[in-house]
């Protein structure tokens, strides 16, 4: 059995000293150190966000734009004064009349007086005089000539050479969207809200409208609109009204979806945005032209062509209903029509953004 051995007190100097460090004052904080500490970590993730976010941008760019995404047709230091972009709005082969432009304007931005006006083009404008289509056209076919022949790039690109033959405007940019990623566009943003300022019926079916059955209609005053109702209240043109039957009239509707889509657009949706639109936007803008367009929506003035003013209707060889310029001296012959741009185009507006409140701009 082990012994215990009894407890013994170290002597003299084998008893360890507890020694008290002594008490240190603390210092003044160092603020501005600290500041610059803050100030690198919350630059560092600016600049992280910054990528982040230029990241997806240069994605989107790359699946939607021919151009690359630092670059700036519109809005560069060495861009004309004004710059025109051609929207157009198209059916894909899931619908009647595939490849049709049913919707054809031009957007044309006075950077120096900080203004914009937009250009309807009526679906039935005659279009002769373009070498690649010597065959002859309906303005609203351009589109489609040009992509059955090379794709969506390829018919857009045509129909910029055709609007720039018979308006004799330059367009410098085009963006095209076909009628589901407009109506994916309204539905991600849940719906607009436009006041439609007539009542007006409608019907889908050229038959309907000889006989003068309207089965659908859009009551006036306040309407909330989802995707489908919204394209349905932008495209319809059999209507019970004449003056809500004219290319010009559908202009001004979708003008009305277009400023009340841009009003429901925040940061937060601009990527639920993006992602609907791949496969259904296409454009040879970049996405920073892209962006600073959106800012130039608010339309100052509307440009008609109008019939009995500038553009009279007659027929072609096959029966077609067309409209040819007034004063024209020969069927390829559109001066008077360019005069008529170029004259509505250098009016001074007498003030910006005069905007009604239905949405629809002063003429």
């Amino acid at each position: 059995m082990q012994e215990t051995q009894p407890y013994r007190r170290p002597r003299g100097g084998q008893a360890q000293r507890v020694r008290r460090e002594p008490h240190r004052e603390r210092g003044p904080v160092n603020w501005r150190r600290r500041l610059k500490i803050g100030g690198i970590v919350l630059l560092a993730l600016i600049i992280l966000a910054v990528a982040l976010l230029w990241q997806r941008a240069a994605s989107f760019n790359d699946a939607v734009s021919t151009a690359p995404a630092a670059s700036m047709r519109l809005f560069g230091p060495f861009s004309p004064e004004r710059v025109n972009v051609l929207l157009l709005g198209y059916s894909d082969e899931s619908r009647e009349g595939a490849f049709l432009t049913d919707s054809m304007n031009v957007l044309s931005i006075d950077k120096a007086t900080d203004t914009t006006s937009i250009i309807a083009i009526p679906r039935d404008l005659w279009v002769e005089g373009v070498e690649e289509v010597p065959q002859n056209m309906k303005i609203n076919e351009a589109f489609r000539i040009g992509y059955y022949e090379d794709g969506v790039e390829n018919g857009a690109e045509l129909a910029a050479r055709a609007v720039n033959h018979v308006l004799g405007v330059t367009v410098h940019g085009w963006i095209s969207v076909d009628f589901d990623g407009f109506a994916a566009m309204v539905n991600s943003v849940g719906g607009v809200t436009v006041n439609n300022p007539r009542a007006f019926r409608f019907t889908w079916l050229e038959s309907d409208f000889k006989a003068g059955r309207f089965p659908r209609h859009f009551p006036a005053g306040t309407l909330d609109l989802n995707g489908g109702r919204a394209l349905s209240y932008a495209r319809t043109r059999y209507t019970n009204r004449p003056d809500e039957s004219s290319d010009f009239a559908r202009s001004v509707r979708q003008q009305r979806v277009l400023a009340a889509l841009k009003q429901k657009i925040g940061l937060g949706e601009i990527g639920t945005l993006t992602d609907v639109l791949r496969g259904h936007l296409h454009t040879n803008l970049s996405v920073l032209d892209l962006g600073l367009l959106v800012s130039r929506l608010d339309i100052d003035r509307r440009l008609e062509l109008s019939e009995g003013e500038v553009l009279e209707a007659t027929s072609n060889t096959l029966g077609q209903y067309i409209f040819v310029p007034i004063g024209r001296s020969s069927p390829s012959d559109y001066a008077p029509l360019h005069r008529h741009v170029e004259t509505q185009l250098s009016a001074p507006i007498a003030s910006p953004s005069p905007s009604s409140p239905n949405g629809t701009p002063s003429p």
